[in-house]
């Protein structure tokens, strides 16, 4: 009896709130791409999600009397394709949204040299209603 075997796979699904409004950009080449933040609470130790507000928060020492703050992570989100693009300028600030896509690795020069930034690029992005 083997392992398991399964194909590589590089997906990515995010359920979250929109954090500022999405912006569009021409890059130098012409392609043009919007980009926005996504907000996605981290599940508890339980295995269940906080309920987020759609604002970033830092974890603090609870004094007696406070409610625990959630924890979160912001995304950078950023959609090509002409469908995923109109689809995202639709989203105002705190909007629930659903994105499906791929993580991607991208290089590019600054005043200090080349960096590289992880984003998730979008290939479906549709706006929901939390619970």
């Amino acid at each position: 009896m083997g392992r398991e075997q399964v194909a590589p796979a590089n997906a990515v699904q995010l359920v979250g709130r929109v954090s500022g409004d999405p912006t569009e950009r021409e890059l130098p080449s012409g392609d043009r791409v919007v980009q926005l933040r996504v907000v996605v609470p981290r599940p508890t130790r339980r295995g269940r999600a906080y309920a987020g507000t759609g604002k970033e928060t830092v974890a603090k020492k609870p004094m007696a009397g406070d409610r625990p703050r959630a924890q979160v992570d912001t995304i950078d989100v950023a959609c090509w394709t002409g469908r995923a693009r109109a689809a995202a300028l639709r989203l105002p600030d705190g909007a629930g949204v659903q994105v499906a896509g791929a993580l991607r690795r991208r290089f590019f020069r600054t005043g200090s040299g080349r960096v590289s930034r992880y984003e998730v690029e979008a290939s479906v992005i549709r706006r929901v209603d939390l619970v």
